[in-house]
């Protein structure tokens, strides 16, 4: 199994009006990749840390290898995702892959 951990940081500009949205869709649209794509095994994405935090919003997902990782990279539904959600409104990310 494979693990893929991402941290964001959201854009300064976004008022914390805009951050709590912004995280709410991440969530949402990240979450509902779930049993749509092949090597999936669970994704999930934390949008409440504590107040020591440095980074807005987490992700937690696992997959069956690293092709099935690979996949999801390219995958219609989350690139849409990436491009339409995520990208648009972060300013950092941090990126971690391991094998459990």
């Amino acid at each position: 199994m494979v693990k893929h951990i991402i941290l964001w940081q959201l854009k300064d500009e976004l008022s914390e009006e805009e951050k709590i949205s912004v995280k709410k869709e991440i969530k949402d649209g990240l979450e509902g990749l779930k049993g749509k794509i092949s090597g999936l095994i669970d994704i999930k994405v934390n949008i409440d840390g504590l107040e020591s935090s440095n980074a807005d919003l987490m992700l937690d997902s696992s997959f069956e290898d690293e092709n099935s990782l690979k996949g999801y990279a390219v995958h219609p539904e989350h690139v849409a995702v990436a491009d339409g959600k995520v990208r648009p409104f972060t300013k950092a990310r941090v990126c971690m892959d391991y094998e459990v």
